[in-house]
């Protein structure tokens, strides 16, 4: 889920002002990216004066994302903070920031960075109080720190426009959506049937008499010449 309401305006870079610098730069690895913003812009735990940015994702040991955000020639850190995944369902070839709406005279709030041709991006994860101000203001849950302390240990949560504060993952899509399942088709075993060998029997063509009456004189000759000789 996102936290900018659908009615509301989410701007993509050049809606804002923000642009890819020219000769914008981006690394496979660490997701460097360079940006400028035509305008203020605020992230998590401060305001972004209008400029270019270098936004750069860091290799963490505790498996958290987290951003880090320097001057334009990343020469100077200027802020770290905590993201989660923010999928989307058709990744683009271009580098895209999402805004929340702004409140008042305030400047958009960062909402999420997609790195091009990810599926998912950075969704940016607010301090406890501005998170619960945010999801009044736009109506939706944020992402929020459950304390303000150390970023690689302490719990994420979302705030929602109820001031209640929810796990993440029951408001945020921060895995992949599932796919349908799809039941495979039943495997057919093909069987070579045992071929059957039949006798044919040949019909009775002529019948038995003749064989009885060959034998019947064939007996009475032998017994005329047995009679021969005993006389």
């Amino acid at each position: 889920m996102k936290f900018v309401k659908t009615i509301f305006a989410v701007f993509a870079l050049t809606l804002l002002g923000a642009t890819l610098a020219p000769g914008a730069r981006a690394d496979e690895w660490n997701k460097k990216t360079v940006l400028t913003f035509s305008q203020p812009v605020e992230i998590p735990g401060q305001i972004l004066p209008a400029g270019t940015y270098t936004f750069v994702l860091l290799d963490s040991p505790a498996d958290r994302h987290i951003v880090q955000i320097f001057n334009a020639d990343g020469s100077h850190l200027i802020a770290t903070v905590l993201a989660i995944n923010d999928y989307r369902l058709k990744p683009t070839g271009d580098t895209v920031v999402k805004f929340a709406e702004r409140s008042g005279d305030n400047p958009e709030a960062l909402k999420a960075w997609f790195y091009p041709g990810d599926n998912f991006g950075q969704e940016f994860v607010y301090p406890k109080q501005r998170a619960v101000e945010l999801a009044v203001i736009v109506k939706e849950p944020v992402p929020a720190l459950a304390a303000d302390t150390d970023i690689k240990v302490v719990p994420i949560v979302a705030e929602t426009p109820e001031q209640k504060e929810v796990p993440v993952a029951e408001v945020i899509m921060v895995t992949p959506a599932a796919t349908e399942a799809v039941t495979p088709a039943p495997v057919v075993q093909e069987t070579t049937p045992t071929p059957v060998v039949e006798t044919q029997q040949l019909p009775q063509t002529a019948s038995q008499l003749p064989l009885i009456v060959l034998l019947g004189l064939g007996s009475l000759g032998a017994a005329l010449a047995l009679k021969r000789f005993s006389s």
